[in-house]
């Protein structure tokens, strides 16, 4: 099969691979339809991952096809599938408690093992889960928006709270969509002026430009003073992350969408004044996934507006390298497959 392959940071290939074999107890053997460039992908090529072995088939937001299954498993051959990348053990304290997307031993594919920029691809049937209808192409966004809604949901806000999503890159417009749908009041901050216009022109969002000033003053002015209930950053940012503690309210939490490898800071007195709430989000769940899909069929998401850019496998490794540096006017890149 073909399959794109990234070397090492910086090389990335297409290349002839061996063809999964049949699924082993369990598992089933999928044809991949469609898979959605993510920052993660990005950040493999450019070497900036920094739990990667290389060589590496990236890619983790997927849709597919069912085209084998072993006896004991209950999914139809020929039925369109949303894959669930995040791979848990079923053992661990995560997982007996539900948990799943933050399991112990959890590998992520494209990431700790061979992901989907293939033809073909092994996945356990507990992490297939049916499309009901909506189109391979549509299929292939529901993770990277399950990401936001399960930060949304673990931030437990009710509706009306003023909430400011910090970060307007794919993630932070997908917690920024379902913080609306969940009846938030939000405002967008980030340091882009053309991804900030994107937000408000094309997807109705209240904005803060952070280029023009200092983000607390910017924040004090739109509060009154008061701070946002929840603030939610997804810049993968240390500064970014840090400075937020700052703009909570008193009473309110601050949500950690994104990761970032350095240790965070903060004053424990303003902490404890305010009374924060500093929350972790991590991948996404069965729900999170449902409530993605249930929003693309209803309308709440402008896909057609989010996915920005397109190319086909034999085409990745030159494109997927240029979006790599060429950022302007791109949110969300999609790799067509089959």
């Amino acid at each position: 099969m073909k399959a794109v392959v990234c070397r090492s940071p910086g090389e990335l290939v297409l290349e002839d691979r061996p063809a999964p074999g049949a699924p082993p107890a369990g598992w089933a053997l999928v044809a991949v339809s469609h898979v959605g460039i993510c920052g993660t992908d990005y950040h493999i090529f450019e070497g900036k991952h920094p739990f990667l072995a290389y060589p590496r088939i990236m890619g983790h937001e997927v849709s597919g096809t069912v085209i084998e299954v072993s006896e004991d498993v209950d999914l139809a051959v020929g039925e369109a599938v949303i894959v669930n990348p995040y791979l848990a053990c079923g053992k661990c304290i995560a997982c007996r408690q539900g948990k799943p997307n933050c399991c112990v031993r959890i590998e992520v594919l494209g990431v700790h093992r061979d992901g989907a920029m293939c033809e073909q691809i092994l996945v356990p049937a507990q992490n297939l889960y049916p499309a009901n209808g909506l189109s391979l192409a549509d299929a292939a966004a529901v993770e990277f928006l399950a990401i936001g809604a399960h930060a949304v949901r673990r931030s437990l806000a009710d509706p009306g709270a003023r909430t400011l999503v910090i970060g307007a890159g794919p993630i932070g417009l997908g917690t920024a969509l379902f913080a609306r749908i969940a009846g938030l009041d939000v405002t967008l901050l980030d340091m882009s002026a053309e991804r900030l216009g994107f937000a408000e022109s094309e997807l109705g969002f209240a904005t803060l430009d952070g280029s023009r000033g200092a983000a607390a003053d910017l924040v004090r002015e739109a509060t009154g003073g008061d701070g946002f209930d929840v603030v939610f950053d997804a810049t993968g940012n240390t500064r970014s992350v840090q400075s937020a503690f700052a703009h909570v309210a008193h009473g309110g939490a601050l949500v950690l969408v994104s990761v970032v490898k350095d240790d965070i800071a903060f004053s424990d007195p303003e902490f404890h004044k305010r009374e924060m709430m500093l929350i972790g989000s991590r991948n996404a769940l069965r729900a999170d996934f449902d409530h993605v899909a249930a929003s693309i069929r209803n309308g709440a998401l402008p896909l057609t507006k989010l996915v920005t850019h397109r190319t086909t496998l034999g085409e990745t490794p030159h494109d997927l390298a240029r979006w790599a540096h060429e950022k302007s006017g791109l949110i969300k890149a999609v790799i067509q497959v089959g």
